[in-house]
């Protein structure tokens, strides 16, 4: 078994970090010292705080699109995602997301690729999934795009008011419309 490099071992023990607690509000040096390392070794592999964040923050978008990729883009598999996404349990990562995407359209992030990736990154793989599955290749990059944004809203306004069963509701909403 091949072992994992020494970026990597910390990049994924910071991001189970910030699915357990949340690491916004850390400093540096406190995450370091949650995952076992000092804040020498992280400046040394992410070269910033920001930098480890949208690291960070990279993984886990990468990890969920993966899996609704794996999945497939049914109504059902669509309904599994959502479960997954709007467990509490990811409320941390998905609030550090959503800090870095303000940041970064308010150009602090010293990402500029952050804002595109965070949307190009879900629309050219779902478009592809939606053709692949029989949808309109000519409307694909559109649907996947509206996907996206509902379902980036509705987690918006889970993380804000925290109605699970409301938020739920208004997706089984959208998913209506989008099956008919």
């Amino acid at each position: 078994m091949i072992e994992a490099q020494p970026r990597e071992r910390l990049l994924a023990a910071a991001v189970e970090q910030a699915r357990r607690g949340g690491i916004a509000d850390l400093s540096l040096r406190e995450l370091a010292a949650a995952i076992g390392t000092s804040h020498r070794m992280l400046l040394y592999h992410f070269g910033s705080r920001e930098g480890l964040l949208v690291a960070i923050a990279r993984a886990v978008e990468e990890t969920e699109r993966a899996t609704l990729l794996g999945w497939g883009v049914t109504a059902e598999d669509a309904r599994s995602f959502w479960t997954r996404i709007s467990d509490p349990a990811m409320w941390p990562a998905e609030r550090l997301f959503f800090e870095l995407y303000v940041q970064a359209l308010f150009g602090r992030l010293g990402d500029d690729q952050f804002l595109d990736s965070s949307v190009e990154g879900w629309i050219v793989p779902l478009a592809a999934a939606i053709v692949q599955a029989g949808g309109s290749e000519t409307t694909a990059r559109a649907d996947a795009r509206l996907g996206l944004a509902v379902v980036r809203g509705l987690l918006l306004d889970l993380l804000a008011t925290h109605d699970h069963d409301g938020v739920t509701e208004a997706y089984e909403r959208f998913l209506q419309l989008y099956e008919s």
